[in-house]
C-alpha cells in the first residue's frame, strides 16, 4: 500500500542550461508523479523560477531523505529552494481597522472552504467587528494603539503570532502605519491591499483623488508590506472601468468589490506559494 502525499517544490536560481531537465529527473528518479508545473527566465534579471506540484510515495522515500538528496542539486545550481507540505493549511492572521468588507469577504470564504487557510485570530485598533468575527467562531482581539502605545500594541501582536505559529499576516484596511522594525519582521509574509491601482493615487481618500482626475479606470492592489509605505512588491491587481456619471461614493463602492477580489487572490496565490521573489517585483505563478 502506497503512502502518497502532495508537496510544492519553489525554486529560484540563476538561470543556465539544464535546470528543468535536472529537475524532473531528481523527481523521476525518486518515485515522484508531477502533477503540475510552471518555469520562467527573467531575460532581464537572469533569474530563473520555477515551481512543481507533485506526489511522493514515502513508503518509497521519506520526505527528509527526498529534501536531502534535492539539496546536492540545489546547491550544484545555487539554487533558493523550499519543499512544501500542500496538504497543510496555511495560518493567517487578519488585521483590520473600521472597515469591514474585505475581512467579510474573507470570513465568507475561509468558511465556505473557498479559500483554504486557518483564521486563528483576528486583531483590530478598534471593538467594531467583534460580533461579525466570533460570529464564524474566530477569537477577536481588541488592541488599541496610540502613537505612544504603537511599540507595545505592536510587541502583543508579535507575541501572537509566534505563539499561534502564524504563517500569513493580513492587512484587510487596518489604517495603521506600521514601524519599521515590525514591517522588517514581517518580511514577504505580511499582504496589505491598497484601495487604489498603485503607483498612483497613494495616501488619504484616492478614489476622490481619482474622480478629481476624471479617470477611466479604478482599481485595487495587494502587495507585500515593506517599511516604505505603499512601495512593496505587487502581488495582484484588478481594475474596473468608471466614466463621468459616477459619482466618488459609486467609485468607493465598485472599488470595494475590487479590493475583496484582488485580496482573496494574494492569499490565495500567496499560501499555494505560487509567489516567488524576484527583486522589488514578483513571479506569480496563476
Amino acid at each position: 500500500m502506497t503512502d502518497q502525499h502532495q508537496y510544492i517544490l519553489t525554486i529560484a536560481c540563476p538561470d543556465t542550461i539544464g535546470i528543468v531537465a535536472a529537475v524532473s529527473g531528481y523527481l523521476s528518479s525518486n518515485g515522484a508523479f508531477i502533477t503540475d508545473s510552471a518555469h520562467f527566465g527573467d531575460i532581464l534579471s537572469g533569474q530563473f523560477f520555477m515551481r512543481t506540484v507533485f506526489r511522493l510515495d514515502q513508503s518509497r522515500v521519506s520526505i527528509a531523505d527526498f529534501k536531502g538528496g534535492f539539496a546536492e542539486l540545489g546547491e550544484r545550481f545555487g539554487m533558493t529552494w523550499a519543499i512544501h507540505d500542500a496538504e497543510r493549511k496555511a495560518r493567517v492572521l487578519i488585521l483590520v481597522s473600521k472597515f469591514d468588507h474585505c475581512l467579510n469577504d474573507l470570513l465568507y470564504r475561509y468558511r465556505t472552504g473557498a479559500l483554504p487557510i486557518d483564521i486563528p485570530a483576528v486583531i483590530s485598533n478598534h471593538p467594531d467587528l467583534e460580533r461579525l468575527v466570533e460570529w464564524h467562531g474566530i477569537p477577536y482581539h481588541h488592541l488599541p494603539v496610540t502613537r505612544e502605545t504603537k511599540a507595545e500594541q505592536e510587541g502583543r501582536i508579535r507575541e501572537m503570532m509566534d505563539r499561534m505559529h502564524i504563517d500569513l499576516v493580513v492587512l484587510a484596511r487596518y489604517m495603521q502605519v506600521l514601524s519599521p522594525e515590525f514591517c522588517q519582521a514581517l518580511q514577504w509574509r505580511a499582504i496589505n491591499i491598497h484601495h487604489s491601482f498603485l503607483p498612483s493615487f497613494k495616501g488619504a481618500k484616492p478614489y476622490h483623488q481619482a474622480h478629481t482626475r476624471g479617470v477611466k479606470l479604478i482599481g485595487a492592489t495587494a502587495h507585500y508590506v515593506t517599511t516604505d509605505l505603499d512601495e512593496g512588491p505587487i502581488i495582484e491587481q484588478a481594475v474596473d472601468r468608471v466614466d463621468h456619471t459616477h459619482t466618488p461614493d459609486d467609485l468607493v463602492a465598485i472599488g470595494r468589490d475590487i479590493e475583496n477580489l484582488v485580496l482573496s487572490r494574494a492569499i490565495r496565490y500567496h499560501t499555494e506559494h505560487r509567489v516567488l521573489p524576484n527583486g522589488t517585483k514578483t513571479v506569480v505563478f496563476r
